[in-house]
C-alpha cells in the first residue's frame, strides 16, 4: 500500500499532496498560448516528490520548466513560464491568488512602514474603493517571463534580507499613480491616476527603475541621473565625494564632471607645494561610488567626464586598462572624454593638440562649452605664449590612443561639447553645459559645489520615462502620453526629496526632464524598414517630431497652469529658439524631410506662456525596464530574435515582440554591415531630442581583413557622428566571433564577467541594471 506524501505550504501548515491541483494550475497556464505543452512541462521538471516536500519548492521547479523550453520555436513559453510565475508570486505576497482590497492592503503596508503614509492622508477611503474597482489584476498576465523576473528582483517592493514580497505589479502601477498625482485637485486627479495606470500597465508608457521601486514607499529620491560638477579646490572636491554617496545610496546613477581639476605638478598656495594631479582624486571619487550597494537594488556606478586636451591625457586614457598597476589605474569608474571643433579640425588638417592644465589657461576651460570662438582664440593665443607649461602630440596620435582604449574596454565614452551647447535648450553664455552622465543621454548646466552646503551650486538631476513605440498607432496618440508623462515626472519634483540643496536649488529652478523610447527595432519591425539602408529615414524623422512637438506642448500647456520653471530665461525656448533651428545642417543631405507640424504656432504660444519644464527628451537605454514591457530596449537593434539574459537573479530568455510574424522584419545587430545607418538615425533623432542619446558603435571584426577593425574605420565613424550632430557615444561593442546559436550560449552565460567589447552576438547580459541609473546599462 502507497503511503500517503504530505507538503508543506508557505503557513508551515501541511496537507496531502494533490498532483491534480499541480495539473490544473499547469493547464491553466497554458491556456490559448501557442506551441506549449502541459505534459511537456510537467516532464521536464522531473519532481523528485517526497513527504513534507515545499509548495513553493515545487512551485519554482516547475516554473523554471517552462522557463528552460522557451525558444524560436515555441516562443510563447515565456507567458506559460510567466503566468506560472505570478500565480507563485501572488501566494508569496497575499497567501493565495486573489489579491485583496486596495484600501486594506495600502492601510496594512503603510502601517509596517513599507509604504508612504501620506497615501492615506492624501486619498480617501472612498477614492481607494474607486482605484479599486478600476484595476484590472488580469493585466498581470501580459507580462513574459523576463518582466516578472524583473518585477520580483527591482521593483516591488519587498524585504531585500529574507526576501517576502509584499505587492503584485498592478497594485505598483495604480499607488504610483496615486502618489504622482496626489498634489492635483480632487475633482480632476481621479481621471490623472486611471489614465496612468492605464498608460504604464498596458505598457504604453515605461518607468524607470527609481520610480517604480521606490514611488509608494517611505524613500523619496526618484531621479534616474544626477550630475555633479567638482570644481578646483579640495573643498569643492570633499564636496562632490559627499554629493556622490548620498545619492548612489539613493538608487541614482552618477555623472561627474572633474575636468577642470589642475594636472600633476601644479603649483599649489602659490608654489607651495605641487599638486598630485587628478588621478588620486578620482579614486578618492571612485571609493565614493562603491561606499553604498543601492538597498540591494543595484550596485553604484558613475561616469567621469574630462577634456581630450587635459595635460594628463595620456595617463588619464588608459585608467581602465587591465595593464599597469592599481596606483597608475582607476578600474571601476567608466570615463567621458570630451572633443570639440578645434579637436576634430586637428585631426582632419593631421595637425598637433596642444595639452594643458585648466589651471595656468584662465577662460579656456569655461570657454571649452559657453562659446567656441572664443575658445580657438583663447586656445591658439596660450598655444603660442611660451610662459605657459604645455605639451604637443599629433592629433591622430592622440585620437588613436582614444579609440585603442575604447574598443578595448567598451566603456570610454565621448561628448561632443559643442553640439552639446549649440543645439541646446539653455542658453550656453548663462547655462553652459558642462558633462553628461553614467549613459550618455543627460546634458544639463552644472555648477560646482564650494562646500557640503552650498545652494549656489548645481547639481543637475534629471527625470525619467519612455514611450513606447511598439504600442504607438498614429503618430497623434503622442500627443495624450505627452500630456500624461509630464505631469506625472513634473509632479515627481515636487514629490520627492533632495539629500542636497543644490540639487534642489537646480531642480526647482529648471525642472529637467527626459522621455525617451523603448521598442524602437520592433517599430521598425513593423513599418518593413532598416537600421541600415535608409528606408527608415523619413518614419524616423516625422516620428520624433511629433515626440518633442507634443512634449513641449505638454509643457506649454502646464506652464499656463502652474507658471514656468523659474529659470526659463537660461533656456533658448525663451527667445523662441527651437531644436529645429539650431540642428546640424549636414543633416539635410541625409534626410530632407518636411516638417510636419505646426512649429511656429507653437514658438509663439511658448514665447507667450513659456514652459514648465527646461528639457523633455533624451533616449535612455532602457536596457532593464524595456523588459517589462517585452519591449527591445532604447534605440538597439536586438542581437538575436531571443536575448539570453543574466543578472544576479538569474538568467531569462526574452523573445523579439511578434516573433512568429515578423521575424524576418528584424535587422539583427551583426547583419548590419557598418555603423553608417545606424548613425544617420540617430543624428535624425538628435535633430529633435533636446538632451542628447544612448547611442553605441558597433563592429565585427570579421567583416575586415586580416579580421580587424583598421583605426581609419573607426576614426571615421567618429567624424560622421560629428559631422552629423551626434552630441554623445555610448558603449563600443565588438563582436567576438562566438556563434549565434541559441545551444551555445547556455555555457557563455554561467560567466558574464564580459565587458561589451567581447560579448556574443546574441547575448545581452545584464549584470545589474538598467536605465542609466545605478549599476550601469550593460550590454
Amino acid at each position: 500500500m502507497n503511503q500517503q506524501l504530505f507538503v508543506t505550504k508557505r503557513s508551515g501548515k501541511r496537507e496531502p499532496l494533490d498532483l491534480d491541483k499541480i495539473h490544473r494550475v499547469i493547464i491553466w497556464a497554458a491556456e490559448g498560448l501557442n506551441n506549449v505543452s502541459a505534459s511537456q512541462v510537467e516532464i521536464k521538471s522531473h519532481i523528485q516528490f517526497y513527504d513534507g516536500i515545499k509548495t513553493e519548492d515545487i512551485h519554482e521547479t516547475i516554473i523554471k520548466a517552462a522557463a528552460d523550453l522557451i525558444s524560436e520555436e515555441a516562443p510563447d513559453y515565456q507567458y506559460m513560464a510567466a503566468r506560472l510565475a505570478v500565480f507563485h508570486l501572488r501566494k508569496l505576497a497575499y497567501g493565495q491568488f486573489e489579491p485583496p482590497h486596495l484600501y486594506a492592503h495600502v492601510t496594512k503596508l503603510v502601517e509596517n512602514g513599507r509604504y508612504d503614509k501620506h497615501l492615506l492622508d492624501d486619498y480617501t477611503e472612498a477614492e481607494f474603493n474607486e482605484m479599486n474597482d478600476y484595476i484590472d489584476h488580469s493585466r498581470d498576465l501580459n507580462f513574459s517571463y523576463a518582466a516578472i523576473k524583473q518585477l520580483e528582483g527591482k521593483y516591488l517592493v519587498q524585504n531585500r534580507v529574507t526576501g517576502e514580497i509584499y505587492e503584485s505589479a498592478q497594485f505598483l502601477y495604480m499607488l504610483v499613480a496615486a502618489c504622482l498625482f496626489g498634489n492635483y485637485p480632487r475633482d480632476t486627479r481621479m481621471d490623472y491616476v486611471k489614465r496612468f495606470y492605464d498608460a504604464t500597465s498596458l505598457f504604453k508608457i515605461s518607468l524607470p527603475t527609481p520610480i517604480m521601486s521606490g514611488v509608494r514607499t517611505p524613500t523619496r529620491q526618484f531621479s534616474s541621473c544626477v550630475l555633479i560638477e567638482a570644481g578646483d579646490s579640495l573643498d569643492s572636491i570633499n564636496a562632490t565625494a559627499s554629493a556622490i554617496v548620498k545619492y548612489v545610496s539613493q538608487r541614482a546613477g552618477i555623472g561627474i564632471n572633474a575636468g577642470n581639476i589642475r594636472a600633476l605638478g601644479s603649483p599649489i598656495r602659490n608654489g607651495e607645494a605641487f599638486h598630485t594631479g587628478c588621478i588620486p582624486f578620482y579614486k578618492y571619487f571612485q571609493t565614493a561610488v562603491k561606499s553604498c550597494s543601492q538597498g540591494g537594488v543595484r550596485g553604484g556606478a558613475a561616469t567621469l567626464f574630462y577634456p581630450l586636451w587635459h595635460l594628463e591625457i595620456e595617463n588619464l586614457l588608459v585608467l581602465k586598462n587591465n595593464r599597469g598597476v592599481e596606483e597608475n589605474r582607476v578600474r571601476h569608474l567608466d570615463y567621458g572624454v570630451q572633443f570639440n571643433r578645434v579637436m576634430y579640425q586637428r585631426l582632419v588638417k593631421d595637425d598637433y593638440i596642444t595639452l594643458f592644465s585648466p589651471s595656468d589657461v584662465p577662460g579656456l576651460y569655461d570657454a571649452f562649452f559657453a562659446d567656441q570662438n572664443e575658445f580657438e582664440r583663447l586656445y591658439i593665443q596660450y598655444e603660442n605664449d611660451e610662459s605657459i607649461r604645455k605639451k604637443r602630440i599629433k592629433a591622430i596620435e592622440l585620437f588613436g590612443l582614444f579609440m585603442q582604449e575604447r574598443a578595448s574596454t567598451g566603456r570610454i565614452y565621448l561628448q561632443n561639447v559643442d553640439h552639446c551647447n549649440t543645439h541646446s535648450p539653455f542658453d550656453p553664455k548663462l547655462a553652459p553645459v558642462r558633462q553628461s552622465n553614467l549613459c550618455l543621454e543627460i546634458a544639463l548646466p552644472t555648477k560646482p559645489l564650494r562646500h557640503v552646503n552650498d545652494e549656489e551650486g548645481e547639481i543637475a538631476l534629471c527625470t525619467l520615462s519612455a514611450f513606447n513605440l511598439g504600442a504607438i498607432e498614429k503618430l497623434e496618440d503622442f500627443e495624450g502620453l505627452a500630456e500624461l508623462a509630464v505631469r506625472a515626472l513634473d509632479s515627481l519634483l515636487d514629490y520627492q526629496e533632495y539629500p542636497v540643496p543644490a540639487a534642489k536649488n537646480a531642480s526647482m529652478g529648471r525642472r529637467t526632464l527626459g522621455i525617451g523610447v523603448i521598442n524602437f527595432a520592433y517599430y521598425l519591425a513593423k513599418h518593413g524598414v532598416k537600421y541600415s539602408d535608409g528606408s527608415a529615414n523619413g518614419l524616423v524623422h516625422q516620428t520624433f517630431e511629433a515626440i518633442q512637438y507634443y512634449l513641449m506642448k505638454a509643457s506649454m500647456e502646464l506652464a499656463k497652469e502652474r507658471g514656468a520653471c523659474p529659470k526659463f530665461n537660461e533656456t533658448t525656448y525663451y527667445k523662441g529658439v527651437m531644436p529645429i533651428d539650431t540642428y546640424k545642417k549636414d543633416l539635410d543631405a541625409v534626410c530632407n524631410e518636411a516638417l510636419q507640424l505646426d512649429w511656429d504656432k507653437l514658438r509663439a504660444d511658448i514665447k507667450e506662456h513659456g514652459m514648465r519644464n527646461s528639457t523633455l527628451s533624451a533616449l535612455m537605454p532602457s536596457e532593464t525596464s524595456s523588459q517589462i514591457s517585452n519591449a527591445t530596449n532604447g534605440i538597439e537593434p536586438p542581437r538575436g530574435h531571443i536575448s539570453v539574459k543574466a543578472s544576479k537573479d538569474g538568467v531569462t530568455r526574452q523573445v523579439v515582440p511578434e516573433y512568429e510574424r515578423l521575424k524576418d522584419q528584424y535587422e539583427l545587430l551583426w547583419s548590419i554591415p557598418n555603423n553608417k545607418g545606424y548613425l544617420e538615425l540617430v543624428g535624425i533623432m538628435q535633430k529633435f531630442v533636446d538632451q542628447t542619446i544612448s547611442a553605441n558603435t558597433n563592429y565585427d571584426p570579421s567583416k575586415f581583413e586580416g579580421g580587424k577593425v583598421p583605426m581609419k574605420q573607426l576614426l571615421q565613424d567618429l567624424l560622421y557622428g560629428y559631422k552629423l550632430g551626434i552630441k554623445t557615444m555610448y558603449y563600443h561593442n565588438t563582436r567576438d566571433g562566438a556563434s549565434d546559436s541559441q545551444n551555445d550560449l547556455k555555457a557563455r552565460v554561467a560567466n558574464p564577467e564580459s565587458t561589451p567589447a567581447t560579448q556574443a552576438a546574441t547575448v545581452a547580459i545584464i549584470e545589474d541594471d538598467d536605465d542609466c541609473a545605478g549599476g550601469a546599462c550593460k550590454i
